[in-house]
């Protein structure tokens, strides 16, 4: 019986709200993103004529298949921490804060070379950022 007593009031907040979709999207957006990543990383090995300027008009001077190794390696991360956050493992929130953080830093180290997609990407990490941080705990509680 629902009184509306401490104990049920406390009962129901750990319980999943709505929150949760938050998290969903953040964790479908990191796979995305990793995935995002690695195109980025393979273009970058394979073709370094694509970007608008050269390896030395970025803020970090290193050849473009160094970025591209980069990206992939941190796109493959990525897709893993994404998949355990859709999981609601615990580490891939912890995981999912610091590769988005660690993309959104690599992103403005490549905004010369490709500006739009790189302040898009920085833009989501910031949103992924959020859902996890905000309401990741939700995804370990059980449903209504």
């Amino acid at each position: 019986m629902a009184d509306g007593t401490y104990h049920d009031k406390a009962a129901a907040g750990s319980r999943r709200t709505g929150w949760t979709g938050w998290v969903a999207f953040g964790g479908i957006m990191l796979v995305l993103l990793g995935l995002f990543h690695a195109v980025e990383g393979l273009v970058s090995v394979f073709d370094d004529g694509y970007y608008l300027v050269g390896s030395s008009g970025l803020v970090v001077n290193v050849d473009y298949t160094v970025w591209g190794w980069v990206h992939l390696a941190l796109g493959v991360l990525t897709v893993i921490v994404g998949i355990g956050l859709l999981t609601g493992n615990t580490a891939a929130r912890v995981g999912g804060v610091i590769l988005a953080g660690i993309s959104a830093i690599v992103n403005l180290g490549f905004v010369a070379a490709y500006p739009v997609w790189s302040i898009l990407v920085i833009a989501l990490d910031v949103i992924v950022i959020y859902a996890i941080v905000a309401h990741g705990r939700e995804m370990t509680l059980p449903e209504d």
